[in-house]
C-alpha cells in the first residue's frame, strides 16, 4: 500500500512542478493559455510512467538520464502534434522550447529534494534482503546506507524485495533461490555473476520457441560510431572551454613563474592510443632540481618506496612546489591537457595517460587500456583517486572502456567537478 501511496505523491509533485514551470515560462514568454497546454503535462507524466520512474527506484544518475530522455521525447511529440493539427501558429515554439529547458534543469533537482524528504521517513523506504554471497551482501548494505536516493534499507526479517547474488551459486541453487523468494510474493532482482559488463546498456533478445534469452555484449569504445561521437564531443567541449582555459592559463602561468624558476609547462612522454607515445602537457608543479631532492628524501624515508610500489605516487613528494601543491590539489595542473585534445592525443574522459615505464605493469589490461585515447579525467578519478591501488585503477578503466556511453562521460565530468571542489581522494 505504501508503495502506491509514494508513487501517487511523486506523480502529484511532478504535476505541480510541471504546472509551476508553465507559469515560470509564461513569465518570460506569454502567448499560450494553460487550458491549451495541459495536454503537454499529460504527455510528460505518461512518458515518465513509461520509463518506470514511478514504479522502480533508480540511482540518481540513471533516473536523471531517464527523465531527460522522456522530456526530449515529449518535446518532439508536442511539436509533432501541433504541426499535424496545423495549429502551430497559435503556439510559440520559443515558449515550448523554454518550457522544456526549464523542465530539464529543474525536475531532476526538485525530484532529488522530494526524495530526500520522503526517504527521511523509514515508512517509505523499501525493505531489501540480499541473499547469496556475503561479500556482495556487504557491498549492497553499504550502498543502501550511503545512497539515500535509492530509498532502500537492508532488512533480514521483514522485506518485500530480494536481491540474489549469483556469485559462487550453482545453477540449481540459483533456481531454487529464485523460486523460494518468488513464492513469498517478493520482488526479486538477480546480480549477474559477470560484473565487468553494464547490462543496463545491453540489448536482450528473446527466442520464444526455445524460451531462451540472449544478452548482447559489446566493447563500447571500440565501435567506430562511438569513437566518432566521442571525438566530436571532445572537440566541441574543448572549444567551449577555451575562453575559460585562456583566462586561467594567464593566472596559473604567472603564479608558477613567481613561485619558482623554470618553465610553465611540464612535458612528458606518455602512452597513448594503440601503444603510441605522445607528449603530454601539464603545468609544472615540481622544482627544477627535483631528482636530487627526491633522492635525498628517499634515503631518509624508505617507507615511501613501498608506498610508491603500491600506488605509483609518493605520500609526501618533496619535489612539489608550493604553487604546484595547489595545482595538484585542485587538479588544475592537468588543465593544460586541453592542448592535447586539440592535438588529437587525448580525450576529456578516458583512461589515465600512463608513463612509458608503466607499460608492462598494465598486464592483461594493457590491450583494452591502450586501444583508446587517455583522458584528462576518468572513472578512477571519481571513484577514489589516489586511495585506489594501481590494479584497482586499471580494472575501473577497463570497465569504463567496455561500458562507455556519452551519458557516462557527462556524469564523470560532473563528478570530477565535485571531486575537485571537495578535494576527495587528493594527496
Amino acid at each position: 500500500m505504501k508503495k502506491y501511496l509514494l508513487s501517487t505523491i511523486f506523480i502529484i509533485v511532478d504535476m505541480l512542478v510541471l504546472i509551476g514551470i508553465y507559469y515560470l515560462s509564461a513569465y518570460f514568454k506569454s502567448g499560450v493559455t494553460f487550458e491549451d497546454f495541459y495536454f503537454v503535462i499529460f504527455i510528460v507524466i505518461a512518458l515518465f510512467y513509461y520509463e518506470k520512474i514511478y514504479t522502480l527506484q533508480y540511482d540518481f544518475w540513471q533516473e536523471t538520464y531517464k527523465l531527460l530522455k522522456a522530456l526530449v521525447l515529449a518535446y518532439f511529440i508536442v511539436l509533432a502534434i501541433l504541426t499535424l493539427q496545423e495549429i502551430s501558429l497559435h503556439y510559440s515554439r520559443l515558449f515550448i522550447s523554454l518550457y522544456f529547458i526549464f523542465a530539464m534543469l529543474l525536475i531532476p533537482v526538485i525530484k532529488r529534494v522530494t526524495k530526500r524528504l520522503a526517504y527521511s521517513f523509514s515508512l517509505f523506504k523499501k525493505k531489501v534482503f540480499v541473499a547469496g554471497d556475503g561479500e556482495q551482501r556487504e557491498i549492497f548494505k553499504k550502498e543502501f546506507e550511503k545512497n539515500w536516493y535509492l530509498g532502500m534499507q537492508y532488512s533480514e526479517n521483514q522485506y518485500d524485495t530480494v536481491v540474489i547474488s549469483s556469485k559462487a551459486l550453482q545453477l540449481d541453487k540459483m533456481n531454487k533461490q529464485i523460486e523460494k523468494y518468488l513464492d513469498k510474493n517478493a520482488s526479486v532482482y538477480v546480480v549477474p555473476y559477470v560484473t565487468t559488463v553494464n547490462f543496463s546498456n545491453s540489448n536482450i533478445l528473446e527466442y520464444s520457441n526455445i524460451r531462451y534469452n540472449t544478452i548482447q555484449i559489446e566493447n563500447k569504445l571500440l565501435i567506430k560510431r562511438n569513437i566518432y561521437i566521442k571525438n566530436i564531443f571532445d572537440v566541441v567541449a574543448a572549444v567551449l572551454i577555451s575562453p575559460l582555459f585562456l583566462m586561467l592559463h594567464v593566472a596559473i602561468a604567472l603564479a608558477i613563474k613567481l613561485d619558482s624558476k623554470g618553465k610553465v609547462f611540464f612535458k612528458q612522454e606518455r602512452l597513448g592510443k594503440n601503444n603510441n607515445s605522445f607528449l603530454c602537457y601539464k603545468y609544472r608543479t615540481m622544482y627544477e632540481n627535483s631528482a636530487d631532492r627526491l633522492k635525498e628524501y628517499l634515503i631518509n624515508h624508505p617507507e615511501e618506496i613501498t608506498y610508491y610500489e603500491k600506488y605509483h605516487k609518493y605520500k609526501n613528494d618533496p619535489r612539489i612546489t608550493k604553487v604546484g601543491g595547489i595545482l595538484r590539489t585542485t587538479s588544475l595542473d592537468e588543465l593544460a591537457q586541453i592542448i592535447n585534445i586539440f592535438k588529437g592525443d587525448m580525450s576529456l574522459v578516458g583512461p589515465r595517460p600512463y608513463m612509458l615505464n608503466e607499460s608492462d605493469e598494465l598486464g592483461k589490461n594493457k590491450y583494452f587500456i591502450l586501444k583508446v585515447k587517455p583522458g584528462i579525467t576518468g572513472l578512477w578519478q571519481v571513484s577514489g583517486r589516489n586511495n585506489l591501488t594501481f590494479k584497482e585503477r586499471n580494472e575501473l578503466e577497463v570497465w569504463y572502456i567496455k561500458n562507455w556511453s556519452l551519458w557516462a562521460d557527462f556524469v564523470i565530468l560532473v563528478k570530477t567537478l565535485k571531486v575537485v571542489v571537495l578535494k576527495i581522494g587528493v594527496r
